[in-house]
């Protein structure tokens, strides 16, 4: 007798065209007790009951309790989970969520219905909650991760202050913060001495319109009468790239950003500023093996003393015969 075949594909005709962060809120335990009961029903199935999942341009993926797991929505010890389906050719890439009595792909927990979610909103529901732990975990941490990337990806803790960036009926970006007085482990008792700028992230096919130079603005914005704002060390080649085009147009913000090492003392703050235009004044390389032997290191140390020392930001700064030379 041939195997039952039911798909379980996208949830959203069935919910009316509604996404996960459209459906009204619900209790959190429910939702996972349904996943635990669906996780239950998947170990005790017999073969010719068998479901599977559909994936757009391939097979159909078999549900099967060795393709399921449960993984921490927060960090640390987070008694929270969401039950997700793995890729049997990608063991470490996740296929579709569990929610709502229904698998959902990946893609659709990242989309809304309502079009009136647009630009940044920063996260306050559960279901937002989700929304981030799929884009920082999921998407960057396993789908778009670069190859030379080392870094371990966590999901955020219950409380991080994040905004998501909604662009066309997607969540395209997103950006963390930690909040100055807040501790920077759950072991040392230090806490962060600025707001930090601690994790942003735009997805590839959104890219270059613009949302990394917003989100830096909006962060400014926000801490406005901070003096000074940190962007966890160390900062990529790209975001760089962004603070330049930021700073460029924003000179009123030049002495304001610092590259910083919790919690963020000034003896672990690095002008960004200056490192840029240090950057813009070095000769150019003629290979990129000699350039990865020539490195120029500076550090502005300031005291608690010299909180109201504003350095000027448009600084002489030049490279002769190997010697750097700037006036402050």
């Amino acid at each position: 007798m041939a195997a039952a075949q039911r798909p379980a594909g996208s949830a959203a005709s069935a919910a009316g065209h509604l996404y996960p962060v459209d459906i009204e809120e619900e209790n959190p335990e429910v939702l996972e007790a349904a996943a635990r009961e669906h996780y239950a029903t998947l170990l005790e199935r017999p073969s010719s009951a068998a479901e599977f999942f559909s994936v757009p341009g391939r097979e159909k993926v078999r549900l099967e309790a060795s393709l399921v797991r449960f993984l921490p929505l927060y960090r640390p010890d987070s008694k929270r989970t969401l039950l997700v389906l793995d890729d049997p050719e990608q063991k470490d890439t996740v296929l579709a969520i569990y929610l709502h009595n229904s698998w959902w792909p990946v893609e659709d927990i990242v989309k809304t219905a309502d079009l009136s979610r647009e630009g940044l909103i920063q996260v306050q529901t559960f279901r937002e909650r989700i929304v981030l732990f799929v884009l920082n975990y999921i998407i960057l941490g396993m789908q778009e991760r670069s190859l030379t990337w080392d870094a371990v990806f966590m999901p955020h803790s219950e409380r991080e202050h994040a905004k998501l960036f909604w662009r066309g009926g997607e969540a395209a970006a997103f950006y963390t913060v930690k909040a100055k007085g807040s501790l920077c482990d759950g072991h040392s008792g230090q806490c962060y001495q600025l707001p930090v700028l601690d994790t942003v992230f735009v997805r590839k096919k959104f890219r270059r319109c613009g949302l990394g130079t917003a989100m830096l603005r909006d962060f400014c914005e926000t801490f406005a009468t901070e003096d000074a704002l940190g962007i966890s060390c160390p900062i990529s080649a790209e975001m760089y790239q962004v603070c330049q085009r930021f700073l460029d147009t924003h000179p009123e913000e030049q002495s304001r950003l610092w590259e910083v090492e919790a919690p963020g003392d000034w003896s672990q703050r690095t002008s960004i500023w200056l490192t840029v235009q240090l950057a813009q004044n070095l000769p150019k390389m003629p290979t990129p093996e000699l350039a990865e032997h020539r490195t120029v290191s500076l550090q502005l140390q300031m005291t608690p003393d010299d909180d109201d020392y504003d350095y000027d930001s448009q600084s002489d700064i030049s490279l002769t015969d190997g010697v750097l030379q700037f006036k402050i």
